[in-house]
């Protein structure tokens, strides 16, 4: 009942109170993204939602226009390159994530589940086809995101995301909360 009913209310309920709260500070973020670069605020992403479906992943955008389309940034040969100054911060305080609270409000997202895949990220899907992972909402945060985020090799932050959905609860999704926001806090893990 947890994960087909009131995890879903929860998702809506929390993301709706931090837009609200949080609307002085996207605001800010808008005018400091303009300021910073050329380009859209939004950046806008194919990602692999429940059941592979697919849809359209908003963040912030934190890199220049002329940036590869469609590829994990830690595989880009050199990202800092492309990588905007106001970008940097929002990078390093996740703040580029904050958009994605529409997602969740759509229904494309939740706030804890495994991260959405690239669409063209064939292998991470094919793992997680392998552990029920597809099966579940993706998050704006998940057990694989507070284990190690994009430094772990896939069949490892496969088989988080499979542990995750095996675990699916109140206190597993406020555990991965609480453990996201003590990491941003102290910047571990994030580049």
């Amino acid at each position: 009942m947890y994960n087909r009913i009131i995890k879903r209310y929860l998702d809506i309920f929390l993301s709706l109170m931090a837009a609200v709260v949080l609307w002085p500070v996207f605001v800010g973020i808008c005018v400091a993204i303009k300021l910073d670069s050329k380009g859209p605020i939004l950046f806008t992403q194919k990602r692999i939602g429940i059941e592979k479906g697919t849809f359209y992943l908003y963040k912030f955008r934190t890199m220049r226009i002329d940036t590869p389309k469609d590829m994990p940034t830690h595989l880009l040969e050199n990202p800092e390159v492309y990588i905007t100054k106001v970008g940097q911060f929002l990078r390093k305080t996740s703040l580029d994530e904050l958009p994605q609270l529409v997602n969740i409000i759509k229904g494309e997202m939740s706030i804890v589940g495994p991260r959405p895949a690239l669409w063209n990220q064939d292998d991470l899907v094919e793992e997680r086809d392998k552990v029920g992972a597809n099966d579940v909402r993706p998050g704006l945060t998940g057990w694989a995101q507070i284990n190690g985020r994009d430094e772990l090799p896939i069949p490892v932050k496969a088989a988080f995301d499979g542990e995750y959905v095996q675990k699916i609860s109140f206190v597993m999704d406020m555990k991965c909360i609480l453990q996201t926001v003590m990491k941003v806090a102290t910047g571990d893990g994030i580049k």
